[in-house]
């Protein structure tokens, strides 16, 4: 009883050894969003291993959804290269985002999933060693030329309506928008990693007992970065 009761708590030692390892270390990927300037002959991402052991890291494209599980069929005019590579330990590289066609809309951006996965490569030594791949998912701006700047007269555009227990965003400008905060009356907002159309719109619930006219409201930009917070009248 003794025995199978030590045994247990080796295990679960180690496996909590694990897991601190995991977090403290792995693969770091080159930003939270990738945007494709049309014009351009590719766009880029690096890819950096900080671990003393290689990763094998494997990357593409696809058309669904933030959770991956929409669907959508017609797979992106896009490829990732290299596809499939091994990272060595303290190695970075680059991956390449190129366009292979495809009509898409020239008056807005349209938004694609860019992935990368990395799979830590075992010892020899140890059999028995569990490895757990890592999926990193971010966004995919395709940009058209000729789109106007967006700025702050831009951001002023953006509307917000009360419609029941939902907070309707209304966005007249051609690019997407990302909240990193939405607060009506000081309130929080869940935005749930919706992200408002360009040329569309977007609804939110509200909180319970959200009263108030006023919307304080703050975006992500190109580089991840967080905008100045802005003020809108709800209506």
């Amino acid at each position: 009883m003794k025995t199978t009761l030590v045994k247990g708590m080796a295990l679960t030692l180690c496996a909590l050894g694990f897991w601190l390892n995991g977090a403290q270390a792995g693969v770091i990927v080159g930003g939270t969003r990738v945007v494709y300037d049309d014009g351009k002959r590719e766009a880029s991402l690096s890819i950096r291993n900080p671990d003393k052991t290689p990763y094998l890291i494997q990357s593409w494209a696809d058309n669904d959804g933030p959770d991956g599980k929409q669907q959508a069929g017609a797979k992106p005019p896009f490829v990732v290269t290299p596809p499939l590579f091994r990272l060595e330990p303290r190695g970075e590289n680059l991956l390449r985002i190129i366009r292979t066609g495809g009509a898409l809309p020239e008056d807005r951006e349209s938004v694609f999933w860019l992935n990368v996965k990395s799979i830590p490569s075992a010892p020899q030594s140890e059999r028995n060693v569990l490895q757990i791949a890592v999926k990193t998912r971010i966004k995919l701006f395709y940009r058209p030329q000729g789109l106007p700047r967006m700025s702050e007269d831009s951001y002023q555009q953006v509307s917000f309506q009360r419609q029941g227990n939902q907070l309707q965003v209304s966005n007249p400008s051609p690019y997407f928008l990302s909240f990193f905060s939405l607060k009506v009356n000081g309130q929080t907002v869940d935005t749930t990693n919706v992200m408002v159309p360009p040329k569309g719109s977007a609804s939110y619930r509200l909180p319970a007992n959200a009263a108030g006219s006023q919307v304080s409201w703050q975006l992500i930009n190109d580089y991840g970065g967080i905008s100045k917070v802005f003020a809108s009248p709800l209506k």
